[in-house]
């Protein structure tokens, strides 16, 4: 015989013993679990552990009388969207636009707040003819400026600040200021 097929034959007759050694393993209820207990040990058997491991149920809570469901329209298989608030009446709708037309003839109007500034903080670079003060650049759709602090960009606003990342712009009449910060928000 070759020696590939005298492998072959050692290998499978291993096989084979193994597979009868586990059917007599278990035939003769020799193979234990981790956690049982062998005979003569002193320990409990592992039925008499489980039997005082179940708790007591409480049998007159089972046979108390529930209430039944109640009827509901509702299906949880099928989506609908929840209903519309029925309409108020005209009389109500009168009474709102009454009520908020008195409260805004008693409260004085303020005027409303002066809009955003359109520009985008870029970044900024020291100043050449003054070490150690920065120039600001800010551009728009239109193009891109540059100002340093106090300067005025476009003619309508003025540079109040420049922050590490952010810079402080008001508007040149005084109404109002907004801080840009250099991620665009």
């Amino acid at each position: 015989m070759d020696h590939k097929r005298r492998r072959e034959l050692a290998l499978a007759g291993a096989a084979v013993l193994l597979i009868a050694i586990a059917a007599w393993s278990m035939q003769r209820g020799t193979v234990s679990s981790p956690g049982a207990a062998t005979p003569g040990s002193g320990q409990p058997n592992t039925a008499q552990q489980s039997k005082s491991a179940i708790p007591e149920v409480d049998l007159k809570a089972l046979k108390i009388v529930r209430p039944a469901p109640n009827e509901s329209r509702r299906n949880p298989f099928r989506f609908k969207p929840k209903p519309a608030p029925p309409m108020p009446s005209a009389a109500t709708i009168r009474q709102q636009q009454a009520a908020a037309a008195a409260q805004a003839a008693s409260e004085p109007a303020e005027p409303p707040p002066p809009p955003r500034i359109p520009l985008k903080y870029i970044g900024d670079m020291s100043d050449p003819k003054q070490p150690g003060k920065r120039i600001a650049i800010l551009s728009d759709a239109r193009g891109t400026y540059h100002g340093r602090e106090g300067g005025v960009i476009e003619g309508r606003y003025r540079i109040v600040r420049i922050g590490v990342e952010s810079i402080e712009l008001a508007y040149l009449d005084g109404s109002g200021r907004q801080t840009i910060r250099q991620t665009g928000q």
